[in-house]
Order: C-alpha cells, then structure tokens, then sequence
C-alpha cells in the first residue's frame, strides 16, 4: 500500500535517530517515515517523490543546520508539496525564528527539543497536524464526483453545498479528457449538466439539494417527540449550545438550513481566534465542532428551514419548509446573519457564475492565473483576499474609504501590504457587471472625480456587510429597527414588551420577549460579532436553558 510520507530533516544523526524512532513507534501502521541528514538530498527526494505520484503529509525540518537553515528548507519545499504540513524543530533559543516563520511560511508549529515524553509532547502535536492534513487531502480513490461546468450557478450551489457540509468530493470540468469518456460512456449531454455520481455508482442527472441531501444521509429521522432545546442554526453558536447541550444530558437537536459554520464556516483562515497561533479555516473549525457534538449525541437536520415557532402550554412548536413538526422545552435560536445583497446592475444575473457572496472556497482553483477583484473592506474580506491570492494572478480590493484601517485589523493589512499580487482600490464602487454566459467585466467609477472605467474581471468576491436572519421569525419575538433580535436588558424599555412577557422574573441575559427562547451570536442585538464571542454566548445559552427548565 502506497502511505503518505513523514520526511524528517536534520543534521545531528543522534537526533535524527530519536526523532525517527519516536514518529516510527506511533505512525508506522499509517504512514511512511522517511529521513535524511541533508537539507539539499531532501529536496531531491521531494521532486522526485512528486514526479513519481507519492503523497507528502509532514514535513518535520531542524532550523539549525549547515546546507540550509529550516525555514529556508521549509519555504522551499513548500513550492513542490504546498498543502504538506511543516514542523520547524529548534531549540528554545531560536523560538523568535520559529515565531517569524508563522507568518513567513505559513509553519504549522514548532517543536522544542528535547521533546521527552513523546506522549505528551511529541505525539498529540503530530496526531492533530496530520489528522487536519486529513481533513483537507483529497486523493483520487472513488468517492463522491461532480461533472459540471466552470463558472455555472447550478454547479457552484453543489459544490457550496458538498463543501459546507464537510462532504468530500472529485470535481469533473466538462471538456475535460475524464469527463468527456465518462459522458460519452453514459449517454450523458451538456444539457444534462450538473451530474453527480454517488460512491455506489448512483448517476443523478441535474439533482437537487434535497436530493442530495437524503441520499447521503443528512436527514436522518427525527428520533424523540420532544427535545430538551431545540437549536436554529450551525454557526459557532449554535455548534457551541448543543455540544453543550448534548454534554450536559439534554436531548439536544440543531437544525440548519444549508450547511454547519455559518460564515465563519466559509472562512479562509481564522487567526485570531484563541489557542491556534497559527490560525485554522472556518472548514476546520467547523469539522471539529460537528465531530465533537456528534459524539456527544445531537440529533442534526441539515438543509432545513424553519418555517415558525408558535406556542402550545409550554411547549414551543417548531414547524419546518416541508411541513414536519417539532416539539421542545426550549430553543436557541443561533442564525447568524446573511450577506447584504449589491443591487448594482449585472450582479443579480452572474451571481454564481463569476459573482459570489463570502468567501466561495469551492471557486478558488478556477480562480488560478486569473483577476479577481474583492468587495468590502472587513476582516471577512481581508482573509479572502489572503486566501485567493495564492491562485489568483492578481486580487484586487474595492472599497469607497480612503483606507483599510478603520474596517480592518492590522495583522491582516500587514498581511496584505506584504503581498505582491494584491493591491486596494480606494474611493472607488462599481457601477456594473457585464458578461455573456458569467462576469467578464466591471464598471467602476471614483467616487470623489466620478471618473468612470471599464476593468477586465474574471470574478468578484462581495463582503459589504451582513442582515440577521431573522425574516422568519413572528411579531411576538422582539427585534430593533435593523431586525436584529433584542434580549435580557434591552427588552425593558421595547415597545408591547410588558403586555407579552408573562413571567413574575425579568428575561434571562439571553432569553427573547418569549420565555425559554434564546438567541445566541450574531444574530443577537448587541452581539460582538466575533467567533469567539458567538461560541461563548452559544454555551452561556445552555446555562440558561437549564435554569428555565428547573422553573417550568
């Protein structure tokens, strides 16, 4: 069986031989370890491992060493295997290098001889940087394929779908030498297009999202009459209440009405987020967090929306788009927000074809060598800029500010500053999209001299700010003036609020105008709108629900 390579690099052979023992003693069954004492015979070793179709997984390279420092070695390799991961071994002297690499190399981590015990500092280091290697490496070995064409709204809602929900999947582009024999062997036209073929050898001609959804199994039947909590959305929040939820023995069900993440979901990279000083994406994040409240027994309905909540006694009444109903004690409603559409003429009719809201991952590699422009001057816009630079030929960032500094953190205009094939455009907005079957061009005009100019665009990225989700959701929830939902404190002074609420005690830190439904995240008034914040206020819920419970 051909295993992913562990490639060890250093050239003390004493180390070399400890290192090499230790990642034998734990990965062997998995992975091949290979080691070299010489930085420039280890890259000879990866351009032909590359040639000859060999899987790379970890780089583990000593800084100190006489051909080559690491992160010299590191940045190097780099170019032959890019989604390998990359451990710097040093010593506690040169950790400010290690530090430095983060941001120069991208370093996963850096590792701190002497490493003893290997079970506590060696191998759930290792264990965790491969498992996330896993997470994002597709090999070529059957699973779920979708034929399609680039640049085409249906594909591109597929392909949203199958990635937001963690599902892998092979990519066929029509014209292609593969596609083309497959079609041509199935008696499948253009016309027939998007196609999915299912690991069984199921091929569905044009399927839906609801189809697709049933068929992997993302609707399984809801298994108890009545929930303890009841959570409306996937984001951070709502992944942090029912692992919370789950944990602490509630029957704990999270229904989302496309895929888990949120926006946060879509992420290119997080970095600021707290115990992951070298960042992880929202496809990560979102991974993990599915993992561990799977394993502690949420019952999850994903693509489902709900429709409203009305009340029966004290019970909450949850009825869903296809008529299904739900009972629960209590819910956290954790929807987020959604993308605030640009009504400029042309972005309705190529959006998914050139267009896209959020970050749009799934499009990145057909973004390769091409130029690609960027709406909004946010963080979220920032880290796709970041993120699409490493395909595209040029990024390009449109704003109507003079500057980046009061939407944006500094680390990420640092960041953006450094990089060569990304540049701003100030004071500037577009005016139009224009194409034939997707975007080939905008219109974009200063905003001071109203000077007007035609670009050259083979796809725009928008980010101008977010609405709560909240159009669902009835009169007897009070929200403020942008919708947003109003909690605790902020009900006392709101309009009909004393006529509605009902119990003797004034509403929880987090609990609605209805007693035992919360809102958790971005979806709140007030909320802080960041990760960290929306998983907080998503645990803090459950607190609550538990103290609402004990009253009822």
């Amino acid at each position: 069986m051909n295993l992913p390579v562990i490639l060890i690099i250093d050239d003390d052979q004493q180390v070399l031989n400890a290192i090499t023992r230790d990642l034998k003693q734990e990965f062997r069954e998995e992975y091949k370890i290979l080691s070299t004492l010489s930085a420039n015979e280890a890259l000879e070793s990866l351009t032909a491992m590359k040639n000859q179709g060999q899987t790379l997984a970890l780089l583990v390279s000593d800084q100190r060493m006489p051909e080559m420092e690491g992160v010299a070695f590191l940045s190097k390799a780099m170019k032959i295997y890019p989604e390998a991961k990359r451990v710097l071994l040093t010593a506690y002297a040169d950790t400010g290098a290690a530090i430095k690499a983060i941001n120069e190399i991208n370093l996963d981590y850096y590792l701190i001889k002497p490493w003893d015990p290997p079970e506590e500092k060696l191998y759930p280091v290792i264990r965790e940087l491969l498992e996330e290697w896993q997470g994002s490496y597709r090999p070529n070995i059957g699973g779920i394929k979708v034929i399609g064409y680039p640049f085409s709204p249906k594909s591109y809602k597929i392909k949203e779908f199958l990635a937001g929900n963690l599902v892998p999947y092979t990519w066929m582009e029509i014209g292609d030498k593969e596609a083309a024999t497959f079609m041509e062997a199935n008696n499948i036209t253009n016309t027939n297009t998007p196609v999915i073929i299912y690991e069984d050898g199921e091929i569905v001609k044009s399927p839906s999202i609801l189809d697709i959804a049933n068929k992997i199994g993302l609707n399984p039947e809801i298994k108890n009459k009545i929930y303890d909590v009841v959570i409306i959305g996937a984001g951070p929040a709502g992944l942090a209440a029912s692992v919370y939820g789950a944990s602490e023995g509630l029957k704990t069900l999270l229904i989302e009405k496309h895929s888990p993440g949120g926006q946060a979901g879509t992420s290119s990279r997080i970095e600021n987020y707290l115990g992951f000083p070298t960042g992880l994406s929202g496809a990560e994040l979102t991974r993990r967090a599915v993992a561990q409240t799977t394993r502690f027994g949420t019952d999850i309905l994903s693509p489902h929306m709900v429709e409203e909540i009305t009340l029966k006694e004290k019970y909450k009444i949850i009825r869903l788009e296809n008529g299904n109903i739900i009972n629960a004690k209590a819910v956290v409603i954790t929807t987020g927000v959604d993308y605030r559409k640009l009504k400029t003429e042309g972005i309705s009719k190529f959006t998914g074809a050139g267009i896209y809201y959020g970050a749009a991952s799934t499009e990145a590699a057909s973004c390769r060598d091409r130029n690609v422009y960027i709406v909004g001057g946010g963080n979220s816009a920032g880290q796709a800029a970041m993120y699409l630079s490493k395909y595209a030929r040029n990024v390009c960032i449109i704003i109507r500010r003079e500057s980046l500094k009061e939407s944006m953190s500094a680390y990420l205009i640092e960041q953006i500053e450094g990089t060569e094939n990304v540049c701003l455009m100030v004071n500037t907005e577009i005016t139009e999209a224009t194409g034939d079957k997707k975007l080939e061009k905008l219109q974009v005009k200063n905003c001071i001299t109203g000077k007007e100019e035609t670009i050259e665009a083979d796809a725009l990225y928008i980010f101008i700010g977010a609405k709560p989700y909240t159009g669902w959701l009835g009169n007897n929830v009070i929200k403020d003036e942008k919708g947003f939902i109003k909690t605790g404190n902020a009900l006392k002074n709101s309009k009909g609020f004393r006529k509605m609420w009902k119990p003797e005690r004034p509403p929880y830190l987090l609990e609605t105008s209805i007693p035992g439904i919360f809102a958790a995240g971005d979806v709140r008034a007030g909320a802080m709108n960041r990760v960290a914040s929306a998983v907080g206020e998503g645990s803090m819920s459950i607190s609550l629900v538990h103290r609402y419970l004990a009253e009822t």
